[in-house]
């Protein structure tokens, strides 16, 4: 694969940005970078980062929505920030996943979340990709499980899915299992003892979308 025109130096701050089958943008996720070689970036997002994150235009999130109506009530973006854990990305340009290392706030590793997802590309201020809603949670010592199988199989009744895309999202799921099952990078304990770059202030938004 041929490498990425945009390429980002360590300690440089990118936005991932989430957008929708539709093209609007869902989420803005600002990332330190780690490393970046035009192929796989490495970025990090510590706990209590200012996020642009979305809710149901009722005000409701996601999870407060009951199923049926999480993937049918419209979505607008709202400022948020990043709870619970640190974490530590791996995004490989044309994969349909990105393996975040998750940290608890003492830095404590915990497991892996492995975010199944469309790729689209990068863009001068981040990586773009569509959220593929399913997902994969490794826990060291405990294998592999899939996560929100609901919300998917959900997302294709209404056509936030095609059944294309949910069969490829299922398939590179499967990869990552085996991946797991084999204890092979990137679950063979790799950056698991990670700790960012003290100088290193929180990555920020950018002021427009503040």
């Amino acid at each position: 694969m041929p490498e990425s025109d945009h390429l980002w130096e360590p300690g440089e701050t990118v936005v991932e940005r989430f957008l929708r089958p539709d093209g609007s943008i869902g989420q803005h996720h600002p990332l330190r970078v780690v490393s970046d070689d035009g192929q796989v970036l490495f970025g990090w997002l510590p706990v209590g980062t200012p996020i642009v994150g979305s809710r149901l235009e009722d005000g409701r999130t996601m999870r407060e929505a009951p199923l049926q109506e999480r993937f049918r009530v419209p979505r607008v973006p709202v400022p948020d920030t990043w709870r619970g854990t640190s974490t530590l990305r791996m995004i490989p340009e044309g994969r349909w996943s990105s393996v975040w290392w998750f940290f608890e706030p003492d830095g404590t590793f915990r497991d892996w979340y492995v975010n199944l997802e469309i790729p689209l590309g990068r863009t001068a201020s981040g990586p773009d990709r569509v959220d593929g809603v399913l997902d994969v949670v490794v826990t060291p010592g405990a294998g592999w499980r899939w996560d929100d199988e609901d919300e998917a199989e959900e997302a294709l009744a209404v056509g936030r899915l095609t059944a294309e895309q949910l069969d490829r999202l299922r398939a590179e799921g499967e990869r990552i299992g085996a991946l797991a099952d084999a204890g092979a990078f990137p679950f063979d304990g790799t950056h698991t003892d990670f700790r960012p770059d003290p100088s290193w202030p929180a990555p920020a938004l950018p002021a427009a979308l503040l």
